[in-house]
């Protein structure tokens, strides 16, 4: 990336700390490094090189003449106007890693709540009911069962990692070949083979972004492709499932339960029937959420300051053409 004569401006709009802030100030005294709240003032944007935002708007890039680098503060980029970002040369990074470790723990509290019907005992729990000779019958061990990773992201593996501890089979499905799987995966598909890989699964984790690709990949012949009484677990993009598809799927009691971290649309309408199916369990697009986050998205952001500044080519870098 070029950088002009002047020194470099980096504004930062997005909830770093101050301290946070100062690390980067001390390392990087060549770049002139600004805050703002959010959403930054148009004016703010005139000397800006790179920026660190939640979104961008396609009236900042006419705004922002000199602005070549966008940091996304999250890790999915479909609501960013990809294209307008392309044409003005701007290269986008974004936050994907940054939710490891507490996204695939997650994923794992929400397996070990339906494999040890916490749910159920919960509400029981409410009631001041005990509830015993149920749950021995129904409880199961996660240990030996199959898990699919659909989509072997940073989020997928950290997923794989955990579940292969507790002795789980993991399997995954990707779009590249030409990747080397981790040890853990016992088994590796291609995207061609999504259905034959759902059929061998006791547990379906989806981490994939919302492209015109992923868009409703999730649909009702993938659902009934599914072991049946399988889980189902959504912490990509809400998105990527026909939701009445998977509805329909619960309610048939193919599906054996849905751990939904994300929904479409978002908030979940009151009136979905999915607030009140007991073998779903909604987390409100919270699986992201860290005490951590921006302490490990500054090293992120950090490095890359670096390596902008080199000119060589950053970390996390979006394929504005893919999506992702």
């Amino acid at each position: 990336m070029t950088i002009g004569s002047s020194i470099p401006v980096l504004l930062i709009a997005t909830p770093m700390s101050p301290t946070q802030v100062r690390r980067l100030r001390e390392a990087y005294p060549g770049v002139d490094i600004r805050t703002s709240d959010w959403p930054p003032a148009e004016e703010a944007l005139a000397e800006v090189d790179a920026a660190v935002l939640w979104t961008v708007k396609p009236e900042w890039l006419v705004a922002a003449p000199r602005l070549r680098w966008v940091h996304s503060g999250g890790a999915g980029v479909e609501g960013l106007p990809l294209a307008e970002l392309a044409a003005s040369g701007v290269t986008l990074t974004n936050n994907s890693g940054v939710h490891v470790p507490n996204m695939p723990e997650h994923v794992l509290a929400l397996m070990l709540a339906f494999a040890r019907r916490l749910p159920a005992l919960i509400r029981c729990q409410t009631r001041h009911e005990w509830r015993d000779e149920a749950t021995h019958r129904e409880v199961f061990d996660l240990e030996g069962q199959r898990v699919l990773l659909i989509g072997m992201g940073e989020i997928g593996r950290g997923v794989g990692q955990r579940a292969a501890a507790l002795g789980m089979k993991v399997d995954g499905l990707r779009r590249r070949d030409d990747l080397t799987a981790p040890d853990y995966i016992e088994r590796s598909w291609q995207s061609a083979a999504l259905r034959d890989a759902l059929a061998a699964a006791d547990h379906v984790v989806n981490s994939l972004p919302l492209t015109a690709e992923t868009r409703g990949i999730f649909g009702a012949e993938e659902f009934a492709a599914m072991k049946p009484g399988a889980f189902f677990y959504n912490v990509g993009r809400g998105g990527t499932v026909d939701q009445d598809a998977m509805i329909a799927a619960l309610a048939s009691g193919h599906l054996g339960g849905a751990g939904l971290d994300v929904t479409e649309p978002e908030p979940l309408p009151a009136d979905s029937p999915l607030w009140d199916m007991e073998q779903v369990i909604i987390t409100s697009h919270t699986s992201g959420a860290s005490p951590h986050y921006w302490e490990r998205a500054s090293v992120l952001i950090g490095d890359n300051i670096g390596l902008w500044l080199a000119g060589e080519p950053l970390r996390n870098t979006v394929d504005l053409l893919a999506g992702y």
